[in-house]
């Protein structure tokens, strides 16, 4: 993906957005259409015309599929981790306020959050993208056209908080009667301190764990979102936009469709294992628990 712009560059020779509908290339010796006139698009040429439609072209308009895939692929990947500094951010300030302060900031907080979580992701998503996707984002001076890729960032964002925000309110409740918050305060700080200076250093190794495995659920929801028309949108491109024209031509180019969900299980696959094993490494006594509760249900064994 970061070598997206060498590949189109030197390789391809063409872009993301460029159509060829009209154009013809050599493979193997022998000139092809990239679209014929009954508006098939050409399959995979490998190697045959020297990198250029390596996966074939996209549906009717003849775009090289391989420079789409790697272009979408940084696409998808930059709304995950966006989206995943978004949530990290309100998630952080929303724990740590309702945690700490507790009575009615914590009341406040968690209905609001409750709100949110009551709507399934997928839902809430495709409403917020449907109506942004009509009128755009309009906050004060601030404006956000319908196409913008920040549509479907703050869409994201926003529906994931609560789902960070309440395991970092739990950690901050249980940190908060802890000696060192109180010799803290003893000593005159007040709460911003305690909780930026005291709390927050305490909550980085979770903080991690939950933004790496955050990645991951924003570019599945992304790709939902793409998919169904609520998310990125043409001429942009993206793994689940992909997905989406593919499946017009799910019969004739099954590739189109194929391929771009096998890099989304792919990549969300690694960024769960890379995320299980940093919470390992960074939070140890978390196997040890996972190990002992597990063990609890493994039955007695016969002279042991």
């Amino acid at each position: 993906m970061l070598a997206a712009p060498l590949w189109a560059s030197h390789v391809a020779h063409t872009g993301p957005d460029t159509t060829h509908t009209t154009e013809k290339i050599t493979v193997d010796g022998e000139r092809r259409e990239v679209v014929s006139p009954d508006g098939a698009s050409i399959g995979p040429v490998w190697f045959g015309a020297d990198g250029r439609f390596f996966l074939g072209a996209d549906g009717r308009l003849g775009r090289d599929e391989m420079v789409r895939l790697m272009y979408g692929g940084r696409t998808s990947l930059l709304i995950g981790v966006a989206a995943a500094l978004i949530t990290t951010f309100l998630a952080v300030v929303l724990g740590l306020l309702a945690g700490y302060h507790r009575g009615w900031t914590d009341s406040v907080i968690s209905r609001a959050m409750d709100i949110v979580w009551a709507f399934p992701v997928l839902l809430l998503g495709i409403a917020l993208g449907t109506a942004l996707a009509v009128g755009g984002l309009q906050i004060g001076p601030l404006s956000i056209s319908s196409g913008s890729i920040w549509i479907p960032i703050l869409i994201i964002g926003f529906v994931y908080t609560p789902y960070m925000a309440r395991p970092l309110r739990g950690e901050v409740l249980a940190l908060r009667e802890k000696e060192f918050v109180e010799a803290a305060v003893a000593q005159g700080a007040g709460p911003l301190r305690v909780m930026f200076g005291e709390l927050l250093p305490n909550l980085w190794s979770r903080i991690i764990v939950l933004f790496t495995l955050s990645i991951a659920n924003n570019m599945l929801l992304e790709s939902a979102l793409s998919f169904l028309g609520a998310g990125v949108q043409p001429p942009a491109s993206s793994w689940g936009a992909m997905i989406s024209t593919g499946t017009e031509l799910i019969y004739s180019a099954p590739l189109l469709t194929i391929i771009p969900g096998t890099m989304i299980v792919l990549t969300v696959l690694s960024l769960n294992v890379f995320g299980d094993g940093l919470r390992d490494a960074i939070d140890p006594r978390s196997r040890v628990r996972l190990e002992a509760h597990a063990g609890t249900f493994e039955p007695e064994r016969e002279g042991a």
